[in-house]
């Protein structure tokens, strides 16, 4: 029997804390069911002369904390229904780091390394004119998400400054620097997961006292890479694995971590690297595939790459004693129970992966403010919101005696639920 979709493990997961809270059938329907999903096709002349016509999304979830927030996505398949759910986890996600903002989700459906750059631009503005009306600073404010950059996002915020009439930098998140972006988006959501990660294990029972932590990433792209550079420059992390789509490797005696980037720049994959002295110390280092990435015998696993990576059907042969998702939906609700009944600790993607959301709110802040942080600013703050969610999520694992997941989802669900109606939660 297949394990279930990723909108369906997010309903789960969020089921789950409901039922612990003890909420009513009609609370649960008003925290999962979206404001409004929007639908529209646009219509994009395409460098050949012929025209197509592509379908784009909107969801807006939840808004009783502020303006509604989420990616933008251009991906080949889109499920309305799978945005409903990611827009969801993004209320959740927000509630939960204390920022001002509500969910929300789009996207297109496309194959983005089909079209030309001007292909791109004119698509990526014609989103922006089909849902003008559901977007603004203080409505709706978008952000990168799966093959969107901030190139896309400074064409977008173009397209709808010039709808406005003035220049309006605070309506999308995730620009470049020089038009009005913030320094520090580039990593922050492998920043904000390194933050959690070193706050665990500092109070952590599931950690030995030996260091340096052995650590696999599975997931070499922007959070990947990013975070795999943070713990390599720590003593306290030795990176041991590392692996993308086509396959990994392996060294006990630690990785070459720019090497690999290099390689993976240049060859496009981290597969078939061989240089000896480059990839490790002594360059003895192992091909092996994503399946034995993941069940290393190692203390710490990084999920950086798609969904479902750990299911049902590994949870049991997964050796790692701490999982960080950082990817959304990397342990699936089957596997959760698997792990948990094992020992050992997931930190969830609602926590996890927070930096980049909590980063681009600093940087909607500024441009409503009209003000320009600096990289050691937005770092300070961001550590102060992740540590400060940390302490909040474990004084309820405690308390209540539940997984860090369900922990993070009971006091999300709280401050929604707090902002909808006054009802004080936990």
């Amino acid at each position: 029997m297949r394990e279930k979709s990723t909108f369906n493990n997010i309903l789960d997961k969020f089921n789950y804390a409901a039922n612990f809270l003890g909420l009513k059938e009609s609370e649960t329907e008003l925290m999962t069911t979206p404001h409004k999903i929007s639908t529209a096709f646009l219509e994009i002349k395409l460098d050949d002369g012929s025209t197509r016509l592509f379908p784009s999304y909107r969801v807006h979830h939840d808004n009783s904390r502020g303006p509604y927030k989420g990616g933008i996505r251009y991906y080949p398949t889109l499920s309305p229904q799978e945005m409903k759910f990611l827009a969801l986890l993004m209320s959740l996600k927000c509630a939960l780091i204390d920022i001002p903002f509500g969910g929300g989700k789009g996207g297109v459906e496309v194959n983005p390394k089909t079209l030309s750059r001007g292909e791109l631009e004119r698509l990526s503005r014609a989103y922006i004119r089909a849902f003008f009306d559901d977007i603004g600073p203080e409505k709706d404010v978008p952000a990168p998400d799966i093959y969107t950059n901030e190139t896309i996002m400074d064409w977008m915020e173009d397209e709808y400054s010039k709808l406005m009439g003035m220049k309006t930098p605070s309506v999308i998140t995730g620009k470049s620097v020089s038009n009005k972006g913030i320094p520090g988006r580039d990593d922050a959501t492998a920043r904000g997961a390194y933050y959690i990660l070193k706050k665990l294990i500092k109070t952590s029972k599931w950690i030995k006292e030996e260091y340096p932590l052995k650590v696999a990433i599975q997931g070499f792209g922007n959070s990947g890479y990013n975070l795999a550079r943070l713990m390599d420059e720590d003593a306290d992390f030795r990176i041991v694995g590392v692996g993308d789509s086509k396959g990994a490797i392996y060294s006990e005696l630690g990785l070459n971590i720019d090497a690999i980037r290099e390689h993976k720049k240049g060859e496009g994959l981290i597969s078939g690297m061989y240089c000896p002295g480059i990839v490790c110390q002594d360059g003895e280092h192992a091909h092996i595939s994503n399946e034995e990435l993941l069940e290393l015998d190692i203390d710490i696993m990084i999920l950086a790459a798609i969904e479902g990576q750990i299911n049902r059907d590994n949870a049991s042969r997964i050796k790692a004693k701490i999982i960080l998702e950082v990817a959304n939906g990397g342990v699936t609700f089957e596997a959760d129970k698997i792990l948990e009944d094992r020992g050992k600790f997931v930190v969830p993607d609602i926590l996890a992966n927070a930096g980049g959301v909590t980063v681009s709110f600093f940087e909607w802040y500024q441009n409503m403010n009209n003000e320009t942080w600096d990289r050691e600013k937005v770092y300070q703050k961001l550590k102060e919101k992740m540590d400060v969610a940390y302490e909040e999520v474990k004084r309820i694992m405690d308390k209540k005696d539940v997984t860090m997941r369900t922990a993070a989802y009971i006091l999300a669900i709280g401050k929604i639920l707090e902002s909808k109606k006054g009802t004080l939660w936990p």
